[in-house]
């Protein structure tokens, strides 16, 4: 089946009433792009990011338009679709797509990822295509966390020289599980994962299970480590080898305090997904918490840092 992309181009303050418009006359199914909407949508979600790609917000620079899709050859639909635009007076373009399988092209998006000396992420549709090195099988349309991200890799990387076999693992604000999945492919004995996120419970469990790992060597929980005294509790009780903290800046000193009380001596902590304007404002709140910094690793604009509690092993 042919398609057509249709392109009308508006002013940002039109663009809800061409929206509704058209959603009135039968064309519901709408991609809108407006550099406003977009800022907006920044704007109200502060607290859950710490960078937008620059290059999008070039790509959005000043553009306002709405795009919708009709069947090649649809006549009534098109002739009823330039009727409307041209009663708005506005202006439209028709582009042809590409005859292809939109079913399956999205997965074009994920071919394998090697990452550091050993270690490569697979979505699950090639997870038996021969790799050569220790296969990090994920379902890469269930959330974030696919192996791609510089603050991701960074942290496998540290891993590899890290983990031991037997280390217990600890990852906080783990999204996909694929930290925790990397802790037990590098031959840690138990990961757990805790994602403030409820959806990521079951995500990183099923992400879990392509890689062969369940309970009791992986664990996956919904909570608030910092709001929640019960959940505190209970992993301080714990030791663990290994701590995990791959989220934004701003996350990881507001849990600075907290993160000694899951180290031992002679525990790793390794924080990531640091933009290098923001690399000193973390390790002073680390080490303002009792923490020493004993190493940090650059990739693009983002810093991982690793740490110590302060004391010999």
């Amino acid at each position: 089946m042919a398609w057509l992309e249709i392109t009308i181009d508006t002013a940002a303050e039109k663009c809800s009433s061409v929206a509704a418009a058209l959603t009135a006359k039968g064309f519901s199914d709408l991609v809108i792009e407006d550099q406003e909407e977009f800022e907006t949508f920044l704007e109200e979600n502060r607290a859950y990011w710490d960078y937008i790609d620059e290059g999008l917000q070039e790509k959005l620079q000043g553009l306002s338009r709405i795009k919708l899709y009709l069947e090649d050859g649809d006549t009534a639909s098109m002739q009823r679709l330039e009727k409307t635009v041209s009663e708005m007076k506005l202006t439209m373009t028709a582009a042809p797509l590409a005859d292809v399988n939109w079913e399956e092209s999205w997965k074009d998006n994920y071919p394998p990822q090697e990452v550091g000396e050993t270690l490569v992420v697979l979505p699950y549709w090639l997870a038996d295509k021969p790799a050569g090195r220790r296969k990090v099988i994920l379902d890469p349309g269930l959330t974030f966390g696919t192996g791609a991200h510089p603050s991701t890799q960074m942290v496998m990387e540290v891993m590899e020289t890290v983990v031991r076999p037997g280390f217990r693992c600890l990852d906080l604000g783990s999204g996909s599980g694929i930290l925790s999945i990397t802790a037990l492919r590098l031959g840690a004995e138990t990961a757990v994962g805790i994602d403030i996120d409820p959806k990521a419970e079951d995500i990183a469990r099923e992400n879990a299970a392509y890689n062969g790992f369940s309970s009791p060597e992986f664990t996956a929980l919904t909570g608030n480590v910092t709001g929640d005294k019960a959940l505190m509790a209970s992993l301080a009780a714990k030791e663990y080898d290994l701590v995990l903290v791959n989220i934004v800046a701003d996350v990881i000193i507001g849990l600075a305090p907290i993160l000694p009380g899951l180290l031992t001596p002679s525990s790793t902590l390794i924080c990531s997904g640091i933009l290098d304007t923001r690399l000193n404002d973390v390790t002073a709140a680390l080490e303002q918490a009792g923490l020493t910094v004993t190493g940090w690793k650059e990739k693009e604009d983002w810093r991982c840092v690793t740490a110590k509690k302060c004391g010999k092993p």
